[in-house]
Formats: C-alpha cells, sequence, structure tokens
C-alpha cells in the first residue's frame, strides 16, 4: 500500500478522537461551564448534525477543487475548530466550536474514499478505503481512552490542545505523502453530481448504510448498562471491555477490506447477515460475564466488516460523476445511522421491552439493511442492462 494512505490514516485517527473522546468527558466539561449533562450531551448530536449538513454542502463547494488541497484544507479547519474548542469561554462558543469542527468531517472521509481507491490497482480498492478506516478504528482504542485519562486529570481543554497538535502534525504528513492532483475538468458540475445521487441504487445504498450501523449503535450506545446490569460485570470493567470492542473494530475493518476486494456484492450481504447473527446472539450471550465479552468483541467486528463494502458500493454505483459527493452522503448517512440507534435504542428501553431485549430489537435493523443491499443489486444489474 502506498505512504499515502497512511497519511490520510493519520488524519482519520485525528477526526475519529475528536467524534468520540468527548462523551468520556461530559461530566468535566459539565462542571466547568456550569451546564447540566445533559446540555452537555448537545455537544454530541451537535456534532452529528454537522457532519450530516456539512458532508454535502463541504464537498459540492469544493469540487472545483484539487483532492489533494481539499484534504489540507479540511485538516486545517479540523485544527482551527479543536483550537477554538481549547480556548472556548462558554458552551455556546464550544458548541459552535464543534459544529465547526464537524464540517471536516464528512468531506475528508468522503473524499479521503475516493483518494484512497484511486492510489491502488481496482482489486485493493476496498482495502485501501479500510486502511483509511483504521484511523478511526485506532482513535477507538488508544486516542479516546488516552484523551479522556488527560482530560478527567489535566482538564477538558488539554484535550483539545493535544487534538489540535495532532492535526499540526497530520498536515504536512498529508501535503508531503498525497500526490498532487487535478481536478476533472468537469468537477464543479453540482447539478450533475446530484444526478448521480437520485440513481435507485446509490439511494438505496445511502439507506442500507443508515439501516446497518443503527443496529450497531443501538446496542452500542448503551453498552455500559448492558454490561453492568444484564451482564453483571462491574463498572471498573467497563472500559477494559471497550478495549475489546476497539479491537473487534480493527479486525472486523481490515477483514470488510479484504473481502470486499474478493466478491463486493457478496461482502455486503454477508457482512450485514453476520451483523444481524451477532446481535441476535447477544440477547443469550450477554446474561454470562464471558460470553458477553465474546459478544462485544464480535459486535466491533462485524460492525465494522460492514463499513468498506458499504463505502465501496456507494463509490462503484457513483462512478463516472460524483464519487466524491456520493461518499460524503454516506458518510452522513453512517452519522444518520448512529443517531437512530441511539434513537431506537432509548425507546426501547423506556417504552419497549427494556435493556435487556435491545439485541434482539437492533438485529431487525441489519435484516432490514439485508433486503435493501438485495434490491439495490437488482437495481444495479437492470441499469446495467438497460
Amino acid at each position: 500500500m502506498p505512504p499515502a494512505l497512511f497519511a490520510l490514516t493519520a488524519g482519520a485517527f485525528g477526526i475519529g478522537v475528536t467524534e468520540f473522546v468527548i462523551m468520556g468527558l461530559l461530566i468535566e466539561i459539565g462542571a466547568d461551564l456550569r451546564i447540566t449533562i445533559a446540555t452537555a450531551g448537545t455537544l454530541i448530536s451537535g456534532y452529528a448534525l454537522g457532519v450530516v449538513v456539512g458532508a454535502p454542502l463541504i464537498t459540492a463547494a469544493t469540487s472545483r477543487f484539487s483532492r489533494r488541497d481539499v484534504l489540507l484544507g479540511l485538516m486545517l479547519v479540523f485544527t482551527l475548530g479543536n483550537l477554538a474548542c481549547a480556548l472556548a469561554p462558554s458552551y455556546g462558543w464550544l458548541l459552535a466550536a464543534r459544529v465547526l469542527t464537524a464540517f471536516a468531517h464528512g468531506t475528508f472521509f468522503g473524499v479521503g474514499s475516493v483518494v484512497a481507491a484511486g492510489l491502488v490497482a481496482p482489486d485493493r480498492r476496498a482495502s485501501a478505503i479500510a486502511i483509511m478506516f483504521t484511523g478511526l478504528t485506532l482513535a477507538n482504542i488508544l486516542g479516546v481512552p488516552f484523551g479522556t485519562w488527560l482530560g478527567q486529570t489535566q482538564g477538558w481543554r488539554a484535550t483539545f490542545w493535544a487534538v489540535t497538535a495532532i492535526g499540526l502534525a497530520v498536515l504536512p504528513v498529508i501535503a508531503l505523502l498525497v500526490p498532487r492532483d487535478r481536478p476533472a475538468p468537469d468537477a464543479g458540475e453540482w447539478r450533475r453530481d446530484l444526478e448521480v445521487m437520485r440513481r435507485l441504487p446509490v439511494l438505496l445504498g445511502f439507506l442500507t448504510t443508515v439501516l446497518g450501523f443503527a443496529g450497531v449503535f443501538a446496542v452500542f450506545t448503551y453498552i455500559a448498562p448492558l454490561l453492568t446490569r444484564v451482564s453483571g460485570l462491574p463498572d471498573a470493567a467497563v472500559s477494559p471491555v471497550l478495549l475489546v470492542f476497539g479491537g473487534g473494530l480493527v479486525v472486523g475493518n481490515l477483514l470488510g477490506g479484504k473481502l470486499a476486494d474478493r466478491g463486493l456484492m457478496p461482502a455486503l450481504l454477508g457482512t450485514l447477515a453476520a451483523l444481524a447473527a451477532v446481535l441476535l446472539a447477544m440477547a443469550v450471550a450477554l446474561p454470562h460475564a464471558v460470553t458477553a465479552v465474546a459478544a462485544v468483541f464480535l459486535l466491533g467486528a462485524a460492525g465494522f466488516a460492514t463499513v468498506p463494502p458499504l463505502q465501496s458500493w456507494v463509490l462503484q454505483q457513483a462512478s463516472g460523476a460524483g464519487q466524491s459527493l456520493a461518499a460524503s452522503f454516506n458518510i452522513a448517512a453512517f452519522n444518520l445511522g448512529n443517531a437512530l440507534g441511539a434513537w431506537l435504542g432509548g425507546v426501547t428501553i423506556e417504552h419497549g421491552p427494556g435493556l435487556a431485549a435491545l439485541p434482539l430489537v437492533a438485529a431487525v435493523l441489519p435484516l432490514s439493511a439485508l433486503g435493501l443491499a438485495w434490491l439495490g443489486r437488482e437495481a444495479a444489474r437492470r441499469q446495467a442492462v438497460a
């Protein structure tokens, strides 16, 4: 794999830390800024909304520029956004800085996916995308625990100073390693790109992404109470088990890339089916501590094994035009899935069958995504014949 891929991985690592580390610092931020935990929680939802809104808008606005220059500009926004977070004097300023930082998120992964796929031979594109997304998984294993510890011991602003330093370090790496490119002669034709978004296989791909990842986050959002109240593990065991989950992310992400290179549609259907099977098995495994830990690992592996096939499928169906925009829309779809899963999990706990039934309810989502993926395959076949 070319060194430029690892420059993209480094950028993905920094963005992943920014997105997820806030979850471990809500208490410290709330106490310092004198806001409730619920209000501090809007720093998470505000970021997700920034990704959803910013991904298509920023991608369309930068389509006339070199992808390398776009990546550099996005990392600059990321760095300045985290600097603003570290200096934020109030909750309002911090929320605005989080949203600004989120604008870089979706387009970076969208444009980065196109760049990564273009750096390698066609039969290795999914693996290249998986390597870039490894930065996101490593952020969960290494960056988030360290950032949480740093914020709890040195103050939450120290974490954002550290992430700002990551951005400053990544900027020259991207500048040196990502090759220069020129935008296509028809770049910037956003109306044409939006026409690509209307292709039925592309739309079904977006919906598949939303439902597939909603299944993961319907359970993962509430993993701490599941482990302590259903599995009977002590509170101190949650962090080590989350490291196990992170290990599953890395394994599943790389495995999903290799499977997608061998056969994209079989990999997409197979990983979604595996995710549904893992969620169904979790309902049986959670009441027992040992099997619960194994199930958490498998959830991470199955959940992120779907990422390279999902992203590669959307890129393939948007071929010819609009790939960067399609990839960015799909990143927004992942974030919509996160929000949908968290909401559905909350409804299940408060108004449904309860906490222990979460995996069973969540399994319906990847099973629905499996049906959409099959419909997408049939739609693609009909378009190819036409």
